[in-house]
């Protein structure tokens, strides 16, 4: 998967469609992300009473959804974009070294 932690989406497709809002976790095996984001992919869930939580009730939750529906926000543009690799010389412990990135398809600034 293309998306790390933290990064900023936009969400094309759904009821959310056009919110903004930052992955908090990553779901590799079924390919989800968690979004964190005003009112972004809430549900409400039921619990019942436990030691925890004696008096049960309703709790509202982070959905993950499918990571399909999500494209990462162009930091220089504000807008959707395709996320590609690419390989920079960068200096590491007085060396130059080749480093894959991510950059931003849109306007090819470097993510990493």
């Amino acid at each position: 998967m293309k998306f790390k932690k933290g990064d900023k989406v936009v969400i094309i497709s759904g009821a959310d469609k056009g919110k903004q809002g930052t992955i908090l976790k990553i779901l590799n095996k079924t390919n989800r992300v968690v979004l964190e984001g005003d009112g972004l992919t809430k549900i409400k869930k039921h619990l019942k009473p436990s030691q925890a939580n004696p008096d049960g009730g309703i709790v509202e939750v982070e959905k993950p959804i499918n990571a399909s529906n999500v494209m990462l926000l162009d930091p220089k543009a504000k807008k959707p974009t395709k996320i590609g690799y690419k390989t920079v010389t960068k200096k590491v412990k007085k060396e130059d070294q080749e480093v894959k990135v991510r950059f931003a398809k849109k306007s090819g600034e470097v993510l990493d």
